[in-house]
Parts: structure tokens; C-alpha cells; sequence
């Protein structure tokens, strides 16, 4: 098992970087009020935060210390990860962390509808083939939780904050009530399209703040 032994607000940084390079290229790197919100997005994030500046600052200096992050300078300075190339991550394999680390354990079918602002899926098979390649990565970066009694799939989480202990893993009926599955989806799909809105408005205050 891998000792990374990430802090959550590491992994909270580091997931928002991983997103924002696949959803938003044209505004990454990101600059540090641009890190900012993506880190206390009230969307697609699980839990919501609110962090400071100087709490993601410190935080992105643990993490160019761990060599997971790099500051690009320029006229603003910007913040980028180094995680795809340490562990050679193609963009799917990319996604499917990100998405891991901004919102926890999740199963595969959870997972292909919540990457798709990242990389598009074309079906559960190469969702599974991804994640056998993170499992099977040397150190493994994610880990298949046991099928929590009830449940009708077992979900998966990263290990980027140690070894887990799955024994005491909620399961969905105890973190969630239980809610008819087409309701979930269009949740979902309604938090997609509002993180997408937020990113063009974002995408376009970086643009507008050039001129």
C-alpha cells in the first residue's frame, strides 16, 4: 500500500488542479484566487469548504515540497500539478482521481457521469479498465471498497491519504438517504451544468482580466 499520507486539504488542491487542466485547459494553470474557488466550489465537491488564501498557499507548498505541484511564474503567479507525469497518468486515468479526490468513494457508474466536465466515457468497461490500471500501479493509487451490506455495487477510493480502513466505511444508505435513482441523475447532471456555467464565467474573467 502506497504511503502518501496526503492532507485533505491537499488532496482538495490537488484534485482541483488535476480538474482544471482537463475542464478548463484555456485558464490552467490556475492562478491562486483562481485555485481559490475551484477549492471552495460549492459543486461537485463533497465536503464544501472554505478556505482561506493563505490555507490553499500553505497547502501548495506541501504540496511542491511533496513534488506533487509547481508555481509557473509570470505576471500573475500560477499554480500547476506534477501529478500526471510522476505517475504517468493518461487523461482518463487523470479524471477518474480527480474526481476521487474532490468527492470520496464513489462507484463506477457514479464515477463515468461525474468525470464527464473532465473526459467523456463511452461506457462502464473503460471506466473499469482505468481504474485496474490505478489499482494496479506500483504503489496502487486506488483501492475497491468492500460491497457495503444493501449496496448494490462496491465503491472505490483513492489512497493518497494512506491505507484505509475500510471497516468502518459508510455505506450509501448511511451517508445518504435513500432517493430514486432518476432523481440522483438529474442532481447530478444539474450540479454538472452549473459547474460548467461557473467555469465559462471564470474562463471569461481570466480573458476579460488581460485587456
Amino acid at each position: 500500500m502506497p504511503d502518501f499520507d496526503l492532507s485533505p486539504l491537499e488532496c482538495r488542491v490537488l484534485g482541483c488542479l488535476l480538474e482544471k487542466q482537463l475542464s478548463t485547459p484555456d485558464v490552467y494553470p490556475l492562478s491562486m484566487n483562481g485555485l481559490l474557488n475551484a477549492s471552495n466550489q460549492s459543486s461537485n465537491r463533497d465536503p464544501v469548504l472554505s478556505l482561506t488564501e493563505p490555507e490553499v498557499q500553505e497547502t501548495v507548498n506541501a504540496l511542491i515540497t511533496r513534488g506533487l505541484a509547481e508555481h509557473w511564474p509570470g505576471r500573475v503567479l500560477k499554480v500547476a500539478h506534477t501529478a500526471k507525469p510522476t505517475w504517468n497518468l493518461s487523461v482518463q486515468e487523470a479524471a477518474l482521481l480527480a474526481e476521487l479526490l474532490l468527492r470520496g468513494p464513489q462507484t463506477s457508474g457514479e464515477l463515468r457521469t461525474n468525470t464527464r466536465r473532465m473526459y467523456v466515457f463511452p461506457d462502464l468497461e473503460e471506466v473499469e479498465g482505468c481504474l485496474d490500471v490505478l489499482m494496479e500501479a506500483e504503489p496502487p493509487l486506488v483501492l475497491r471498497l468492500p460491497r457495503a451490506p444493501g449496496a448494490r455495487e462496491a465503491r472505490v477510493s483513492h489512497l493518497l491519504t494512506g491505507v484505509l480502513d475500510t471497516s468502518t466505511s459508510p455505506s450509501p444508505q448511511e451517508a445518504a438517504p435513500s432517493r430514486p435513482g432518476r432523481v440522483d441523475q438529474l442532481e447530478t447532471e444539474l450540479a454538472s451544468l452549473r459547474e460548467e456555467l461557473a467555469e465559462l464565467r471564470q474562463a471569461f474573467e481570466a480573458f476579460r482580466a488581460q485587456f
